[in-house]
């Protein structure tokens, strides 16, 4: 059975795609006025009126529940800082609108069927390999090699060299990001992307070393969080290749980890949220500050439950010196509010829940398993890590990859199908 998702006439992938992801991989920096740009934001900036007229003219808009609501919440999160922030609300409301619309919007646009997202698989772990070299010598010398190189460049300058403790003997590697847990984080999303998402495209060999390539990035962040993500979707993989296809397994298996949550919470003297942490992260000491953070700051969203506290400094007590939130969806709400949590995490879930029980053709279920994976595993990690500038908008843009698995039948061509055979007759055809 054909796919009834097939792409349009072009299966290309379109070369804004290939532009936005080297522009996110691009740690470059400048200045202009008195706004900070980057490689990223710059891009995005060019594309986005073209790319809103583009959107707007395609006639499949199956997942526009899911525009719509990130519509909502970038429009909440203006309304936010004008009572938060009102300094600083139109700058950041437009970094806001480019980083997570703009790339949200590209993916929608261009990626459309699953030549074009297996395309872009191939693109990013092209990145993630030409950056291996760069990171592991960084992880031996402790040296960000391109950091380094565009910050010689007159008038540019790159993202900050962050200094970290090593772990387990070896540097820490942020190599194209701003902290070593974005770059983790990037190379982790090849984990099911690559072994599952091309499976019967590509032969076993060339998606075990894809999948090694994600996995050793992800490692030489040496970051729990990041390789979190790594892990779950390892083990999801294992759990789909165990059990016979269907949903039955997943219905067992989210059973089984309700039956675990009750039982921790029966069990042990820690909630289980305080548990959760105390096992995805290198140190005791990390997973007790990671509880600490997640319990001050909801504190700080019930005490400012409607726009929350924008830019502003959150409360705790004086010993945690740090302002530092390693937990994305409790920014999200402590940031913008509740109502601006639910707007995000409405769209969130809608997206993928959707996704995950739509019905589609044999032919796109790996794929679709692949994605569903992925963003299993980035939900939990981003219960322990925070995403801000390039990795942000580049989550989301896998994000919106995924949606054309929602969108009905897509014409192929405007040309006028050919007319039926005649069917078998004793009398010769009469010309038209």
């Amino acid at each position: 059975m054909p796919d009834p998702r097939t792409c349009p006439e072009n299966k290309e992938l379109s070369p804004v795609v290939v532009l936005y992801l080297a522009a996110v991989a691009l740690p470059v920096r400048y200045t202009l006025g008195p706004l900070q740009m980057t490689s990223l934001r710059t891009v995005l900036a060019l594309v986005f009126v073209p790319l809103l007229i583009r959107y707007f003219q395609s006639s499949d808009r199956k997942a526009a529940s899911t525009d719509l609501l990130f519509v909502g919440f970038i429009c909440w999160a203006g309304l936010a800082f004008t009572q938060t922030s009102p300094t600083h609300a139109l700058e950041n409301t437009g970094v806001l609108l480019l980083e997570l619309l703009g790339g949200y919007l590209i993916a929608r646009t261009y990626i459309r069927c699953a030549a074009q997202l297996r395309a872009t698989i191939k693109v990013i772990l092209v990145i993630v390999m030409l950056s291996l070299p760069f990171a592991i010598v960084e992880s031996l010398t402790g040296q960000p090699a391109l950091i380094t190189l565009i910050d010689a460049i007159p008038g540019l300058n790159s993202v900050a060299s962050v200094s970290i403790p090593p772990r387990l003997g070896l540097e820490r590697a942020q190599t194209l990001f701003a902290h070593p847990i974005h770059y983790g984080l990037f190379a982790s999303t090849l984990t099911a992307l690559v072994f599952i998402g091309t499976r019967g495209c590509w032969p076993l060999w060339c998606r075990l070393v894809g999948l090694s390539s994600g996995v050793l990035a992800s490692f030489l962040a040496l970051s729990s969080g990041a390789f979190l993500s790594v892990l779950l979707q390892l083990l999801l993989i294992i759990w789909a290749y165990t059990w016979a296809e269907g949903r039955t397994r997943w219905f067992v298996l989210i059973g089984l980890c309700c039956i675990a949550y009750v039982l921790i919470d029966l069990a042990s003297n820690r909630t289980p949220v305080r548990v959760f942490f105390s096992y995805a992260t290198f140190s005791a000491h990390n997973a007790y500050w990671r509880g600490l953070i997640f319990e001050w700051g909801m504190v700080n969203v019930w005490q400012n439950p409607t726009f929350g506290i924008g830019l502003n400094d959150w409360i705790r007590p004086p010993f945690m010196h740090s302002g530092s939130i390693d937990n994305f969806w409790l920014v999200i709400a402590l940031r913008y509010g509740v109502p601006g949590f639910v707007l995000f995490a409405a769209a969130y879930l809608s997206g993928l829940l959707r996704v995950l029980f739509a019905p589609i053709p044999a032919e796109s279920r790996g794929l679709r398993l692949a994605w569903v994976i992925c963003f299993t595993g980035l939900t939990f990690t981003l219960c322990t890590v925070h995403i801000w500038t390039s990795i942000f908008s580049y989550v989301f843009f896998l994000f919106g990859a995924g949606l054309w698995m929602l969108e009905p039948a897509i014409v192929q061509s405007k040309t006028t199908p050919s007319r039926a055979p005649p069917r078998f007759t004793r009398f010769p055809r009469v010309p038209a």
